[in-house]
Parts: structure tokens; sequence; C-alpha cells
């Protein structure tokens, strides 16, 4: 069913757009609730000449899309789906922007709503606790539910939260997924994330197309939770090489060589990384304005070492980047860019990349 999900229109009918009323202003906190055995059938953007599922397609129609959470990163995720075709319904602590309104998405009052109105409901918020209240407060997602729904949590949380949340939501009817996202605000704006999924095969695939209007590299890990705790290994990954990246440029840089051209020269090799060519540009700049703040990693770091720590499991280089988070942090850093953790190996060396070395 959720092959047939496009990501553009195609010419043989144009897909009328639903007219939605006047967007409300967003008030209040974020709330929810869950349930359901079946995916819901999700209506495909442009018509079909098949339906693999012996269900009629309907056409004429577009998907009825929640999303709650919308900073940085839901932002434009949300775009990506509003220019697809998609009926969006809205939901954030914040007015959503007028980006997002002005092309017909529809602002609600609180999750419980955006639920009530849409067959699917993405969350993309910061943190376990946030994901909670968005789930489970009063007039939460969870509250608007309805048998059959699906809730897809796209933020990075705790792996072991993750299954008490789709637990709790499959209870009520519906299906849950787990899909944290790597690739910052600069894959979120050009719809080239990496999504993690955890979660049945089933809903997977009536999701997948939706996944593949806001990412490139999309795949379902295994069962409920194992997209979360793939995003705990690539944060891991991300941190260690932000760590190997600082000490290497300011290696070279206290040496008296060029660091921007050190960088240069190490794209070509077998050291290049996403992480050399993009925070390794930022340490040379010295542009620490967030795509992926210092505090939100030491929270993905915390959830690797609470759960190495409960599985008896030691993460020496791990527990050495959360340290150099924290000594960002102490100096005022928590809400600067993660490559700024070059900034504690500086204060270390008591040297910067970019400053003259005496000789």
């Amino acid at each position: 069913m959720g092959r047939h999900l496009r990501r553009g229109r195609q010419r043989p009918r144009p897909v009328p757009r639903c007219h939605p009323g006047a967007a409300r202003q967003v008030q209040g906190g974020l709330n929810s609730t869950g349930g359901g055995p079946r995916p819901p059938h999700v209506p495909p953007t442009t018509p079909r000449r098949e339906n693999r599922v012996g269900t009629p397609p309907k056409e004429n129609h577009m998907s009825k899309i929640g999303f709650v959470g919308l900073g940085i990163m839901g932002t434009p995720m949300a775009a990506h789906l509003i220019a697809a075709g998609h009926q969006l319904f809205l939901y954030d602590l914040r007015p959503p922007k007028a980006e997002l309104t002005d092309k017909g998405a529809v602002a609600c009052a609180s999750g419980k709503e955006v639920a009530e109105k849409s067959d699917i409901v993405f969350v993309m918020v910061p943190d376990t606790p946030d994901v909670g209240k968005a789930l489970f407060s009063e007039a939460g997602i969870a509250a608007g539910l309805s048998k059959g729904k699906i809730v897809v949590d796209m933020s990075s949380i705790s792996p072991i939260e993750t299954k008490e949340y789709a637990a709790r939501v499959e209870a009520l009817g519906c299906e849950y997924l787990d899909a944290p996202v790597s690739g910052g605000e600069v894959g979120a704006r050009q719809a080239s994330l990496t999504i993690m999924v955890g979660g049945k095969q089933a809903v997977f695939d009536t999701v997948k197309p939706l996944f593949e209007l806001m990412g490139k590299n999309i795949t379902l890990v295994g069962g409920t939770a194992a997209g979360q705790t793939c995003k705990v290994a690539n944060q891991i990954i991300v941190a260690l090489t932000i760590e190997a990246v600082g000490e290497a440029l300011l290696f070279a840089a206290r040496a008296g060589a060029d660091p921007a051209k050190v960088r240069q020269a190490l794209m070509g090799g077998f050291a290049n990384s996403r992480i050399l060519e993009l925070h390794g540009d930022r340490m040379v700049k010295r542009t620490f304005d967030p795509g992926f703040r210092i505090e939100l990693h030491q929270k993905d770091l915390n959830l690797a070492l609470s759960a190495a720590k409960k599985m008896g499991l030691s993460l020496p280089n791990t527990a050495t980047a959360q340290e150099l988070f924290n000594a960002c942090a102490a100096h005022g850093g928590s809400t600067w860019d993660h490559s700024g953790m070059v900034k504690a190996l500086e204060l270390l060396a008591n040297f910067e990349i970019g400053q003259t070395p005496k000789s």
C-alpha cells in the first residue's frame, strides 16, 4: 500500500488542494495518546492505476498528516510534505511559521487536535521527556488517536522509553515507528536526511513514501527501538570524529601549517569524512552557530553511556568526548554547534586554530 504514495505530481489528472479554514493560533503545551493493529490506508498524492492490497484507490485526495514539533528540523521536514501536496495539521509550543501555514497547513491548538484530524502523526521534539509530554499529556496526541492510525517519532530519544511509548500507543489499536534522523538542519532543508527506523515492516512500507520526501538513506533497522539504538551509535561516531578532526587541525595549526589547506588536502584522502568537510570548515572559519547544539549531543551521549553502563560495556572514548562537551558547556557553550568541541581542545592546548604559532 505504501509503495503507491508518490514523491511528486504526475500529469494524468490534477489533484485538487484541500482548503482548510483559517489557521488557528497555537497555544498551550504538547499532549498525546495512541493505538492500532493495522496501518491505515494513506491516500496517494496522485492517482494510481492499481492498488495491490485490493482496496479501491482514493483519487483526488491528499494524505492527512500531523506534525508536532516545528523547530529547526521539524519546520523544513514538514515543508517537504506540504510541497508534495499533502494536507498537514501542525502543533508546536510556538505558532507554526508562515512558510507552512501560507501554503495551506493548518495550525492546531493541541496534539490531540492534530491526531484527531490526521492519519499519520510525526513527532519531532528535542528529548525523551518532550516526546512523553507530546504523546501522553492531557491534550496530547494519544488523546486524539483512533484505531488504525500511525505515530512516527522522529526525535532522538532513549531506546528504553521508546519501547514503553510504543507499547502504550499500540495498546490503543494504533501503530508506532521510531525514526530518528541524522544530517542536521542542512539535511532537513535539502531533504537528504538519513532516517533510521524501528518497527514493523508493514508499517514501515506504508510510511516509507513520506520518509522519502524528507530523506535519502532510509533503513528499517529492526523492531521497536532499533532506530533509536542506531541513532545512539551514530552519535557516538559523530562525536568521536568531531574530536579527531579537532585534534588533527589543532595539531597542524600549532605546528605552523595552514589548517584550511591541511583540511583541503585531507579531503582528498582516506581521512575524508562529512565531519571533516562540514565541521572542519566551521573549526577553521570559527563559525559555531548551531546546526546541532552541544547540549543535544550531550543528551545523546548520556543515552549511550547510561545504556552502556547497564550492559556492563566500557565506552572510554565516548566518555572523553562527553567530558569535552561538558567543558564547552561550562564555558557558556551549550548552544554552540557541536563542532565547537574544538574550543575545549584549544583550552587544553592554550592555542587556537588560526592563531599564528610562536617560533
